[in-house]
Parts: structure tokens; sequence; C-alpha cells
């Protein structure tokens, strides 16, 4: 029980730090971005390639940080990785979402996000293999916590969640303390009153890409560090980032935190008691009753 509740925080914290990025852009580009979830393999793989070449260019990056696996090398190539996952956003964006948004509805969008998902995903599987990796080859070892009740932890997944959190928490006081998020939710309100007042909506829409291409990066690192690379990761993730972002209410930083947490520990615990095969179902199910009694979502507002 204790094993599967602390499983489910870490998975929790991985779908949040995506679910960020996706409930900024369904509450501000009001449309369901499926090929936002790519993002995370996107950076992942980044991270992977920079990583390589910063362990050849300059071996002395490749020591590890005590008993974690992760490196310089690694903390290096995922800041890159975070940069180019949000640049790869706003590419996508400037080459087929703005053109959509200009001349078509929301949901000719959705549509379109499909294809640029699957452009993405094979993309990266033309590259790289269809085959799983990981960033070390390397046996990480669990520390066993407790022995009653029994429970075992890696030092990078404690690592990943701490990082999870403080990012999670740095991206919160952005939007609720700066004028950068002050801006961006006038955007979210009303467009049109917000550039009356002098703001920017091609630049805001810009940033929009930029943070949730980031935390998607971020999230996909972070994924891969504690599982594996697989250019299938972000179709395996793509229902629970939505299902964490409208839980927990569509353009709701802490919102999609929550929701991701929910997600992540609802699908923990389900093996506990279905096979898994009926795992997927069982995070769903508790959004139905969760929406039943809050249409809007945990954190949301009526619209």
């Amino acid at each position: 029980m204790i094993q599967s509740l602390f499983d489910g925080i870490l998975v929790g914290a991985i779908l949040s730090l995506g679910a960020i990025g996706l409930t900024l852009m369904m509450h501000i580009l009001r449309f369901a971005n499926f090929s936002h979830a790519e993002l995370l393999s996107v950076g992942a793989y980044v991270a992977l390639v920079f990583d390589g070449a910063f362990a050849t260019l300059a071996p002395f990056l490749t020591n590890k940080w005590g008993a974690l696996s992760a490196t310089t090398a690694l903390a290096l190539a995922t800041l890159l990785a975070i940069a180019i996952a949000g640049v790869t956003a706003v590419i996508a964006d400037r080459l087929v979402f703005k053109r959509l948004r200009e001349a078509a509805g929301p949901l000719t969008m959705v549509f379109a996000s499909f294809g640029v998902a699957l452009i993405m995903r094979n993309v990266i599987g033309l590259i790289f293999g269809l085959q799983s990796i990981h960033y070390s080859n390397e046996i990480a070892f669990a520390v066993v916590v407790s022995t009653d009740p029994f429970l075992l932890v890696k030092p990078d997944q404690l690592f990943v969640l701490a990082l999870a959190l403080v990012a999670m928490a740095a991206l919160h006081v952005v939007m609720a303390r700066t004028p950068l998020g002050f801006a961006l939710r006038a955007i979210s309100e009303n467009p049109s009153l917000a550039q009356v007042n002098g703001i920017n909506l091609s630049r805001m829409v810009t940033i929009t890409w930029l943070i949730g291409g980031g935390m998607a990066a971020l999230a996909g690192v972070s994924y891969a560090v504690t599982n594996h690379l697989s250019p299938v990761m972000g179709r395996d993730l793509v229902l629970s980032l939505f299902a964490a972002a409208i839980l927990g209410g569509l353009g709701s930083v802490p919102g999609a935190v929550i929701g991701g947490f929910v997600v992540g520990l609802a699908s923990s615990l389900a093996l506990l008691i279905v096979p898994a095969g009926y795992k997927p179902a069982i995070p769903f199910l508790l959004i139905i009753i969760a929406l039943y009694v809050r249409p809007n979502g945990l954190f949301g507002e009526a619209r």
C-alpha cells in the first residue's frame, strides 16, 4: 500500500508538470492540443542527444551526483531540452496552428494536432529507432526506507519528485505574482480587452507555447530518468495528461498539479484492486465522478 502511494505520488508529479503546460494552452488558446504530449518525447530525446555530446566533448561533466544517476552533463542537456522543446512548440504554432487559428475553428485545430503528434512521433522513431533506451545503462539500486510497511525508493525518484515540486512552485509564483502572469491571465479571460489595455496578444501566445513546451520537456526527462525513453511515451501519457488538466480545471496551475497527483495516485492504487489491464479506466472513472460534482474541475471557474 505504502509503496503504491509513493509510486503514485512520483507519477503524479511527472503528470502535473506536463498537465500545467496543457491546461495553459487549453485555457489561453482555447483548443485541445493532442500534440502536447509529444513534446515530452522531444524533450527527453533532445536531452539524450546533448547528454551524449557533453560526455564526448567534456568527459569531466559525466561524474555522478552522489547516489544519483544524474550528472552535470544531463543537467545541462535538460536545460537545452527545455529551451528546444519550447522553440519546437512555437514552430509548430507558426507552421500549423496560427494559420488555422485565424482561418478555422478550434475543432479543426484539434484534428490538426493529431497530425502534428503523428509527425513528431514518427520522426523521433525514424531517427532513434523504436526500441526503449535509458540515459544510463548502469543499474540504479533502490534503498529500503522501511520494512514495516515495506518501502523501496530510488534516489533518482526522490530527486525527480523534489525537482518537479520546485518547478511547479516557481511557475505558480510567476503566474500569481508577476506582470507576465497577470498578462497571461488577462489574455485567457478576455483577449480583446487585454489588447485594448496594451497587452501584446501575439507575444503572450508565443510565451504560452514556450512555457508549455518547456514544462513538457522537463516532464519527459523526469519520466525517462525514472523509467525509460520510448518514441511512444507521449502517446502513452496523453490521456493521463488531459485527465489531470480537466480534473484540475482549465487555466489553473494549482488545479493541474492536484489533478496530476490524483490521476497518478488513482493509477497506482488501482493495481491493488483490479488487473493491470483495467488500470487506465480507473482515473477516468474518478474524473467522471468529480466532473459530475464540479463540471468546471476542482479549481476551474465557469466561463
